[in-house]
């Protein structure tokens, strides 16, 4: 899986999906310097060429890089994902949805995610051998064979069975699934604190969105948020993910490893038709 959905699917996976939305087909881009400085000014009575070639800031793509580099260094961890978005009726009038998340990691092929909304809740286990998909509220469950990371499972999902894990990019950043030739335009809008830690914001843009990525600051620059502009809506809905880390977790091996609560259904999973 390609970064074309960091944005999307980082908040998009469960949110978009809760909040009724659709995730514009696109990969993390970058969004244009601000007209405040004076190197935008004269980036805007540039040449459209020039503009474009330096509204890209290598240091905020540097800056990516080293949040992949600490995502893959992760080998056991959890992070809570605090989801919201906004649909827009006809009128025009939004309505934000919200959804949450929950991932224990054990890389490099051990994953169980839990994700609610208002209407339904799903489980998804990944014990290194085997992937099954709960649903707990009408107690059924589907299960496939399955070896390899957990990487290779969030994109043999997602291509298969048109079934995606919330934050699935996490897994994608800090590996080649993760290009950097689609940005248009990237920058370092300063700094802010989130959920209490100082970080690193940065914005960008890319074709159909713009996105921003709040990173901690120091050695282990992990996303702290996230938010999503589709350019494809003329209302400009968001979505916006809140990460929440615990990098010393206590869980147990046994939770990657589904067991069937009492009377539970086994279906089929359907794979996704190509044509």
């Amino acid at each position: 899986m390609t970064p074309t959905k960091f944005s999307t699917v980082l908040c998009a996976a469960l949110l978009l999906g809760a909040c009724g939305t659709s995730p514009p087909a696109a990969t993390p881009g970058t969004p244009p310097a601000s007209s405040a400085s004076p190197s935008a000014s004269a980036a805007a009575a540039a040449p459209q060429s020039t503009a474009q070639k330096n509204a890209v800031d290598p240091a905020a793509v540097q800056a990516l890089k080293a949040m992949g580099a600490a995502l893959q260094s992760l080998r056991r961890y959890e992070v809570s994902l605090d989801l919201t978005g906004e649909r827009v009726l006809q009128d025009g009038q939004k309505l934000m949805h919200s959804a949450q998340a929950d991932l224990q990691v054990a890389q490099p092929n051990r994953l169980r995610a839990h994700t609610a909304t208002p209407m339904a809740q799903r489980v998804m286990y990944y014990d290194g051998k085997k992937v099954t998909l709960q649903f707990p509220d009408a107690n059924y469950y589907s299960a496939v064979d399955f070896s390899g990371t957990v990487g290779d499972l969030v994109g043999r999902l997602k291509s298969n069975y048109g079934v995606e894990l919330p934050a699935a990019d996490l897994f994608a950043w800090g590996t080649p699934a993760a290009p950097f030739d689609n940005l248009q335009s990237a920058m370092n809008a300063g700094q802010a604190v989130v959920g209490g830690k100082l970080c690193d914001h940065y914005a960008f843009r890319q074709a159909g969105i713009d996105w921003q990525i709040w990173l901690s600051t120091g050695s282990n620059p992990l996303p702290q948020k996230l938010v999503v502009t589709n350019l494809g809506d003329d209302a400009r809905p968001q979505s916006t993910t809140l990460f929440h880390w615990n990098l010393k977790p206590a869980f147990a091996d046994s939770s990657f490893t589904f067991v069937p609560r009492s009377g539970a259904k086994s279906i089929d999973m359907v794979p996704v038709k190509k044509q």
